[in-house]
């Protein structure tokens, strides 16, 4: 019995032994092993960074013109380890100040708020940085009404103003650039939960859009921190950090500020003068490239005043912006519109009849009506030009000659029953002419298009064929129509085909497929270029603060148009004919610069919100002097009506512009330049 007692105690005494080894070996990795971890997570939690932002970089244009600076103000603030201590934490001074600064009390409560204090659908405009810091309640107030302020800081405690470098977007020639610039806004609990290991602090102000974003990390500059020890009753007990603030380098953009502001102003006019011949004219975009690619002007309409963001926009201007009924004035229809190119496309059509073996030299039928099945296709007006030459046909824009040729080569293909290997000469032309591709610029948000290729079908009728099978389900009331019951019927079936209807609209840039205005103007550039797709460039370089180039992006080619030099001759005649004997003769006449180009009158499918149907979409592209080209300018009026009366006349006064005639003065009397301008240092500096 004595034995199993002496066992049970030396059990216990080792078991408590071991435990006592155990907590001590713990005891000594968390306070000795692993302590300055610990030590460091202690410290963060009593430290406060209060940040200071660097003063960000300008946004000049090719001649060093600001487009985006930083301008002088007077901001009020509020501290909130001041207000809180209030009886009311402060509520009635700014009430006060808000008084004075002729602003809503309630919206200057909220944005003295921190973001966590409000519930989320009142956070428009909350604070999200800490209650250690100046927190912003105007960035524009009067010099009067700073003083109001000062005067009675016994009155108004914890309420001061400083000077503040806002970000402003000054239009000194007139131009806005809204979606080529884009804007600065607060860090989001999105950026700072960014898995591209980028590093924010809560009151920096970053890029959101345009070249403020894209190029955010050298405009922005280093944040100076401050940070503070607190205790447990949040006040400050030391300084740990004092970092000062290294300004952000300058970005030197292609864009010209002139040429900018007349391209905005001709795309307007072409809107309206859309809308005054009895087009809807909704929207719109205009480009002007040179041949490597250099965006010299961008203009998409509607656009807005970028200044509206300096205090944060307001819920009704938010709605403004992503409205349709307002035209939707955020979205950049230049890289982010995607329309059917209509017969701007034929270039791509000619090319791959070449590929198909088609003669150029030989003439072609152009009747009035082209029977492909049950259904027939209407050339252009309905209207017969007899036997033509291919180049006739691309100067008067005939669409009959392609219906047969598309139609045919999609019969040799296999039609509905299509050969393991088909030629797909349309889809490949297509494909290496650039559509369904991005261009690569650099802009945020670019669209791809649509390549309705095969595999595109296949895909299409996957996510698609729950639908049609299911038509009259499905759909809304407004929509089992007879003939749209039809084409679900037809969807149903073979959606997963390419019909002959697809493939002889496809020939004519209808039906299914889509580009971007920068898709067009990269591709016209090719024609005028030799051949060679550039890659699209806004930016020209960044340097800094000092005028030291830091980089410079020179032109870049993406690829290769697959055509031959003949074909590529005959194309570029072509085009020049379309101006001097076809469809923009009337609108070129008495020009003397030579332009290329090609009409495009695209129809659309569909009701706009008032339940009318669609206009049609207005194309111009071309490119300028025809045997010595320098220039790409391409036009698109959303339901414009005729490609040459609304854009073909826009892209002649956009040239008016660039050569200087017309009674105007040349923007460019010797050409394009890229040299790197010389900033000014005077230039945004906050005093």
């Amino acid at each position: 019995m004595r034995d199993r007692s002496t066992i049970a105690i030396v059990v216990a005494q080792v078991f408590v032994a071991s435990l006592m080894l155990a907590l001590f070996g713990r005891l000594f990795y968390l306070q000795i092993a692993d302590g300055p971890r610990y030590q460091e997570a202690a410290l963060d939690i009593q430290s406060r960074d209060i940040v200071t932002p660097a003063l960000r970089g300008l946004i000049v244009d090719s001649n060093g013109e600001p487009l985006a600076f930083n301008k002088a103000g007077l901001m009020v603030t509020a501290d909130r380890s001041v207000l809180d201590r209030e009886p009311d934490k402060g509520v009635s001074i700014l009430s006060a100040v808000a008084r004075i600064l002729n602003l809503d009390p309630n919206d200057v409560y909220a944005r003295t708020r921190l973001c966590g204090e409000l519930p989320k659908v009142e956070r428009n405009g909350c604070w999200n940085g800490n209650r250690y810091q100046p927190i912003p309640i105007t960035k524009d107030a009067s010099e009067n009404q700073v003083l109001k302020i000062l005067e009675s800081s016994d009155k108004y405690r914890g309420v001061s103003a400083e000077p503040v470098s806002i970000r402003n977007y000054p239009a000194s020639s007139g131009e806005r650039a809204t979606h080529v610039l884009g804007y600065v806004g607060p860090v989001t609990e999105g950026d700072l939960n960014n898995e591209q290991g980028k590093r924010f602090y809560r009151n920096e102000l970053i890029g959101k859009a345009g070249m403020e974003y894209v190029y955010d990390e050298s405009l922005r500059g280093v944040p100076g921190v401050r940070t503070v020890i607190v205790n447990y009753k949040e006040a400050v007990t030391q300084e740990s950090r004092n970092i000062a603030p290294i300004p952000g380098n300058h970005l030197v953009l292609n864009i010209n500020a002139k040429l900018q502001a007349a391209v905005e102003r001709e795309l307007r006019d072409a809107v309206l003068r859309a809308r005054a011949t009895g087009y809807r004219g909704d929207s719109g975009a205009a480009i002007v490239t040179d041949l490597q690619g250099r965006v010299l002007a961008m203009a998409s309409y509607p656009d807005y005043d970028l200044n509206i963001w300096e205090n944060g926009i307001t819920v009704a201007q938010a709605k403004e912006l992503y409205s349709a009924r307002s035209g939707v004035p955020a979205l950049s229809r230049a890289i982010q519109g995607s329309f059917a190119p209509a017969s701007t496309f034929k270039v791509v059509s000619l090319a791959a009849a070449v590929k198909a073996n088609y003669s150029l030299k030989q003439s072609y039928d152009c009747p009035a009506t082209v029977q492909i099945g049950d259904r027939t296709f209407k050339n252009f007006d309905s209207k017969p030009a007899g036997r033509i030459s291919m180049t006739t046909a691309m100067a008067i824009s005939c669409d009959s000659i392609w219906y047969q040729i598309a139609y045919d080569e999609w019969v040799r293909d296999g039609g509905l029953r299509p050969k393991e290997n088909p030629n797909d000469y349309f889809f490949n032309m297509a494909a290496g002419f650039g559509v369904g591709k991005r261009t690569g610029i650099d802009l945020p948000s670019e669209q791809r298009g649509r390549l309705p290729s095969r595999e595109w079908k296949l895909n299409w009728y996957e996510n698609n064929k729950d639908f049609y099978c299911n038509y009259e389900e499905r759909a809304k009331k407004s929509q089992r129509t007879t003939y749209l019951i039809e084409i679900a019927r037809e969807n149903c079936l073979d959606g997963d085909k390419v019909r002959a209807g697809d493939m002889v609209n496809f020939s004519i840039g209808q039906g299914d497929v889509l580009m971007t205005p920068i898709q067009m103007a990269v591709m016209y550039g090719a024609i005028a270029n030799g051949g060679k797709l550039m890659e699209p460039k806004v930016a020209r370089a960044i340097v800094t603060p000092t005028n030291k180039i830091v980089e410079r992006f020179e032109p870049k080619v993406t690829a290769q148009l697959p055509i031959e030099k003949p074909t590529l001759k005959f194309l570029q005649n072509s085009l020049r004919a379309v101006v001097t004997s076809g469809t923009a003769r009337g609108a070129f006449a008495g020009l003397r610069t030579e332009v290329s180009g090609k009409t495009g009158t695209g129809q659309v499918f569909g009701l706009n919100l008032d339940g009318s149907a669609k206009d049609d979409t207005s194309w111009f592209a071309s490119y300028a002097p025809s045997k010595k080209p320098k220039y790409v300018v391409v036009m698109m009026v959303s339901q414009g009506g005729f490609g040459a009366s609304t854009s073909g006349l826009g892209v002649r006064r956009i040239y008016e512009d660039i050569f200087g005639e017309n009674g105007k003065e040349a923007i460019f009397p010797s050409g394009p330049s890229d040299r790197i301008p010389t900033i000014k240092s005077n230039i945004g500096k906050v005093s």
